[in-house]
């Protein structure tokens, strides 16, 4: 599963997540793409869930590049504990997703087994996504 090898801090506030996406959302490296719709955050389990789906539905052919990386920590506390006695430990890393930012990049498929391969990975995100190509890259939103 993707995480941080190491960081600064091991513990950070959620924050908030408002706005749009301004880098991250032209397709860079492949023809045919999944971008987001909505606001969102993705855990590694859903990243490694929506590449394990994608790869298999192409056979392992052509090439697949992840273009978001989880490297925010988020903490819990362990479950019937009382309120308190600090922050819990760091349960899982996210990224947070605006609109318009690209998830999933795929080259080297012809495109209706990429579309096929992408709508599978749509199914494990959290958040509305849409199938863009590269010519249709350019509309930001």
């Amino acid at each position: 599963m993707l995480m941080p090898k190491r960081t600064k801090w091991r513990k950070q506030q959620k924050g908030r997540n408002r706005g749009k996406s301004f880098r991250g959302n032209k397709i860079e490296f492949g023809d045919i793409a999944i971008k987001a719709v909505e606001h969102g955050r993705i855990d590694s389990r859903q990243i490694e869930a929506a590449r394990v789906t994608m790869t298999r539905k192409i056979s392992r052919t052509g090439k697949t590049w992840i273009r978001v990386f989880p490297d925010k920590p988020l903490t819990a506390k362990p479950l019937e504990t009382r309120m308190g006695k600090g922050k819990g430990a760091v349960d899982k890393w996210v990224m947070n997703i605006k609109p318009g930012r690209i998830i999933f990049e795929m080259a080297g498929v012809d495109e209706e087994l990429a579309r096929a391969a992408l709508t599978l990975a749509i199914h494990k995100m959290p958040f509305k996504c849409k199938i863009i190509t590269a010519k249709d890259s350019n509309e930001l939103y």
